[in-house]
Parts: C-alpha cells; structure tokens; sequence
C-alpha cells in the first residue's frame, strides 16, 4: 500500500433486527473488537476517526417500511460530513457495523463523483421493503444505495442514486434458493455473480474485469464493500446471517489484491463482524491476519 491509510469507525447496529436472545447486536463492538487484536496497530493509519452510533432500537418506519429509518438517515449524514473532510488522497479502511453504513458511504462518494461498488457478500441485499421479513436495512443496502425504496433513504440531499446500477458488481450470493429473491437482482441493471459463478469465472478475473469496466468508463473511483458473512461458515460463523458455503482466505485474496492495488480504490468498508459470536476470537485471529497481508501487500 503505497497510499496513507485512514481508518473510520462506523458501530451502527440500526440496520439489524435483534433476534431473541438478544440485548442488541454485537456488531457495534467491531471497531473496539479489531483494535484488541491490533488490526489498527498493524494497519498503522494516517488518522482514526470515530462516529459514535446511537442507541440500538428497533422502531418500524411505518412511512418507509423499515426499522430505523430516521436515525439510519441521521447517522449517514454525520458520516458523510466526516469523510468528506478527511479521506482526500488517501486508502480509506471504513470499520461497521452493519451493512447500512453502506448509505452514508455512497452518498459521500456520490458527492465526490461518479464511483463503482464492488459489492462482496454472502447474499445480495436487493430487495425492496415488501420482500423484507425482518425490515431490517442491512438486508435492503443494496437496492437503497441503487435508488429502490423510499426516497428519504434513496434520496438523502438530493443524490439518488448514489451509486449507478450498471456500475455495481455484486459478487459471492450463497442464498440462491429463493427465487424471488434472486430474481430482484437478476432483474437489474448491476452485474450479478453468485458463489457458482464466482469460481467458474475466477475470482481475479471478476476483479480484473471490474477494474476494465471502471477504466472505461471513467469513473472516478469506486469502493469495496466486505460482508464477513461472504467467508466459509467454517471459517466465520461469527455473523448475523450465516451461509454454510463461501470463500476461502485464498479466494479472498485473489478478489481483493488487485481491487485494493489500484489507485482508483477509494477504500473498503467491512461489516457484520460480531464479537458476540466469537468470544476467544477464534475466527477473528486468522481474519485480521488475512486481511492485513491483502491490505499491506
């Protein structure tokens, strides 16, 4: 990494619903939680920068469908403003929370220009609030960043959409089994990969060819956006929403070193972590090691 490296803390849980046993989702702890395993010391960054997340709720929106809309909408501002000021030429490490942090992230960029998303997950969070069990909207980020929902979340200072379908790859969906889930994606304009794909592509390849895309077009960046949940359960189980199948530390690194190596990069943004499942940090361990050597290549 050639680059100065900031880190930005974004605990936001408010894109989760709680399941039952418990008080709310770990997933807040993340930042902290990386720090006790010194990812921070061995990314050795430029600055950090903190945004404290609200408390945890879980309030039905009943104007947009889902559960925390207003606080969601408020906290993505404040992170707008902070990346603004402080993420100029630099390689931006952007620590979850859940997957709504994706909303402040792609308005700022939207503010910035014109960026592609390379979205890596375990599932492809398109769909609107009607398909949603849960309202929660780290299960919808995908669609909202796209410009499908309410306009208060799809819309935030008159952006939409913050990021232009055609210029998202969405890569490493293991929930293949839901039709009409997968049908919303299929339908769209973004460039669709599930896990089978993935490996009959290759992983470098569908990097290499978003990189062609992004040069092509144009675009003045683009940002990676990390759910763990896209790793092998055997590997990382501490998550919201688990998947028995996904990649290998291997496939990982084979995806993300030449996303990360190119100057266009803006940053990385890695979600759903939750320490709560991972008490002796047994799959945390091999997680910071693998990205640290991907990161500091």
């Amino acid at each position: 990494m050639k680059r100065d490296i900031n880190i930005f803390e974004f605990p936001l849980n408010l894109g989760l619903t709680k399941k039952e046993h418990e008080i709310e989702p770990g997933v807040r702890k993340l930042p902290d939680w990386l720090r006790k395993f010194d990812f921070h010391k061995r990314i050795d960054p430029k600055n950090i920068f903190r945004l404290e997340a609200p408390r945890y709720s879980m309030d039905f929106d009943e104007e947009s469908n889902v559960r925390n809309a207003d606080p969601v909408i408020e906290y993505a501002k404040k992170q707008v403003d902070c990346l603004l000021k402080n993420s100029k030429n630099t390689f931006n490490i952007i620590l979850g929370g859940d997957c709504s942090i994706l909303i402040g992230n792609a308005v700022a960029l939207k503010k910035l220009g014109n960026f592609g998303l390379f979205y890596l997950d375990g599932h492809t969070d398109y769909i609107p609030p009607q398909l949603s069990s849960s309202g929660g909207i780290a299960g919808m980020d995908l669609a909202v960043v796209s410009g499908i929902g309410h306009e208060k979340l799809t819309n935030i200072d008159g952006q939409k959409p913050y990021f232009l379908e055609e210029n998202i790859f969405c890569c490493g969906n293991a929930e293949t089994d839901d039709d009409e889930y997968v049908n919303q994606i299929i339908n769209s304009d973004i460039h669709y990969f599930d896990l089978d794909s993935l490996r009959e592509i290759g992983f470098k390849k569908t990097a290499e060819d978003f990189l062609k895309m992004i040069d092509k077009k144009g675009l003045n960046g683009f940002l990676i956006h990390l759910d763990v949940d896209v790793l092998k359960d055997e590997l990382m189980p501490a998550v919201d929403s688990r998947m028995e199948d996904g990649l290998r530390y291997e496939d990982l690194k084979e995806i993300l070193e030449p996303l990360i190596e190119n100057p266009l990069c803006f940053g990385i943004e890695i979600t759903i972590l939750d320490p709560d499942y991972d008490e002796n940090g047994t799959y945390t361990k091999p997680f910071v090691e693998n990205l640290i050597q991907i990161i500091k290549k």
